[in-house]
This record gives structure tokens, sequence and C-alpha cells, in this order.
């Protein structure tokens, strides 16, 4: 019984991996090659999802996760973590299963974790969603931006060729809950490079398409897909870039924001490397440690939370004359 009750939990509201094939999501396919990058990157996340929803322990569940291959493991720990939230979202799930996960070898995957809860969210009723005001603020936001890639990805027709945005989403529920639809839409963003097929003449058609004021936040979100997710040779990350006009210091605070995440979960492989030199005309670890450097405290910042501050001193980083040309 306990078997069968782990194996129905695994198949409990997560797509099927068929779903994430491009040509059933119907996205671009702009060679073989990056598409089966990106299907990997499916495969993988939706593989991290089954190993937390079978999982007797997180040791086990890490154990698991630590065989994936180090460009497809952050993916693995992100759908772990939707695992875990889901878990915790059940009626007969239990609890604390996202809590204990984050106190393991997670703690250095914690960016994709939040990022996994957003997934999460998207899949369970609203009165299952966690307490924002329990979630550390900055991490509030990477749960919505998870929420926005979700959303993006599965309802594509909505969210991206009618570029629907939620006016009255009412998570977390406080004075900045107003800032929730940025936060989205660098989730949005991140997806689009999906949905364009890391194709940057396509990607950007997409983004244009949207209103010029959302248009920063889904330039970062795909700059931090481009560097995160790979798919893009150095011609073509130069002209996404080029491509991105005004915006170019947002698609460079999503490439540093990237090679952060894979710097701390020691992650860090070339097609990362090749983004921050193109986008933030710095190597890998010198753009993270730029995330350090401009990381503000978590005192409250006027009318910005201090993560909009934080991508906004990270984005005038590199916009600095030399950086990112």
């Amino acid at each position: 019984m306990g078997k069968r009750w782990h194996t129905l939990r695994r198949r409990i509201l997560t797509p099927s991996t068929t779903a994430t094939s491009l040509d059933v999501r119907g996205f671009h396919k702009k060679n073989p090659a990056a598409q089966e990058i990106l299907e990997t990157i499916g495969r993988t996340f939706l593989q991290g999802y089954a190993y937390a929803a079978e999982a007797r322990t997180v040791a086990q569940a890490e154990e698991n996760l630590e065989t994936v291959p180090r460009r497809f493991r952050g993916f693995a720990y992100e759908g772990a973590a939707m695992g875990y939230a889901v878990r915790d979202g059940l009626p007969l799930g239990g609890s604390g299963h996202l809590r204990a996960f984050l106190a393991g070898k997670a703690a250095r995957h914690d960016y994709m974790a939040y990022i996994g809860l957003g997934w999460a969210m998207a899949r369970l009723p609203r009165f299952r969603w966690p307490d924002g005001a329990g979630i550390d603020p900055f991490a509030r936001w990477l749960v919505l931006d998870g929420y926005g890639f979700h959303q993006a990805y599965f309802k594509t027709s909505r969210y991206v060729h009618e570029q629907y945005r939620d006016a009255r989403f009412t998570w977390p529920a406080e004075e900045m809950s107003w800032y929730a639809g940025r936060a989205i839409d660098q989730g949005i963003g991140r997806a689009l490079w999906f949905v364009g097929g890391t194709d940057p003449d396509v990607v950007v058609a997409l983004i244009e398409k949207y209103a010029q004021d959302r248009r920063p936040d889904l330039y970062s979100g795909a700059g931090l897909a481009a560097a995160y997710a790979g798919g893009a040779d150095e011609a073509e990350l130069t002209r996404f870039r080029d491509l991105a006009g005004e915006c170019r210091p947002q698609v460079a605070q999503g490439a540093a924001f990237a090679a952060e995440a894979r710097v701390r979960a020691d992650l860090l492989v070339p097609h990362t490397e090749l983004a921050t030199l193109v986008f933030c005309g710095l190597p890998a670890e010198k753009a993270a440690q730029i995330t350090h450097d401009t990381r503000p405290g978590p005192e409250p910042f006027g009318e910005l939370p201090a993560y909009e501050v934080w991508r906004q001193h990270t984005a005038g980083e590199f916009a600095i004359p030399g950086r990112s040309q």
C-alpha cells in the first residue's frame, strides 16, 4: 500500500513528461540541439518531482538528485521542491516537507527551490497556498517568478500570445503585493526563452508584443534563462543582447542572477560563463559577486520591495560604459 501511495502521489497535480515536448507545447523549434536541451530540462524537472513525490526521506531524494548531470541538476532540485510543496499542500500529504528539504542539500539550490514552490502554487487550490508572510522577503518574489513561468509554459495562449496579466493578484497579502505582477512577468520572461526555442529573434518578437512597461522584467527573465538553461551560441547571445536595446542592463541582471544561482550550487557550466561574458562583460563568478555586493538588507525601501532594489542596483552596475557592450 505504501509503495502504491508513493506512486500515486507522483502522479497528482504534475504533467506527463510528454507535456514537455516542444511539439506538444507548440513552441518554436530552432534546431534539434536546442530542442533536445529544452526537452531534457523539462524531463529532468519532472524527474526531480518524482524523486520528491516517492521518497520516504529527504536523504533518499537527495541521493537520487545528486546523480543528475551538473548541467541539469538545478532543474531536478526545482522539480523536487515542487514535489515537496505539493505534498505540503495536499490534505493528506503532511506538512514541513519543503522546509526539511531546504534544510538539507537543497539549501545551495534555494533560488531554484523557491521557483519550484511557485510551480506547486500554480497546481494547488489557492486556499492551500503557503502564507507569503512566512517566506523570506527576497524568496517570495522568486516563488511568483516560478508561478509566472508555469503559467506561460502551460497556458501559453493566454499568458504569451494574449499577454494576459492578473490585475489583482493577492499573494503575498501585504502592502507590497502590487509588485506581484512584476515578479510574475520575470517568470514569464524566463518561459519565453523556452517558448521561443532559444532563438533570439523569436524571443524578442514575443517580448515586443507586450506593453512597453512590462518589457524590462520580461527581458530580465529571458536573460536569466539564456544564462542558466542555455541553448544559444555566442553569436545568438550577442544578437539577443543587441536586440534588447535599452533593456540590456536588465538582460545582464538576469544573467548575473543565473550565475549566482549556479555558482552557489557549484553547478557552473560553460554556457553560463559564455552568457555572462556576452551579457555582463564579466566572467560568471565576477558577475555573481556583483549580486552579492549589490544585495541590500531586508528593511523597507520606501515604495519598493528590497528585492526590486536589489535588481535595480545589479542592473545599474551593467549600465556602466564598457560593460555589457
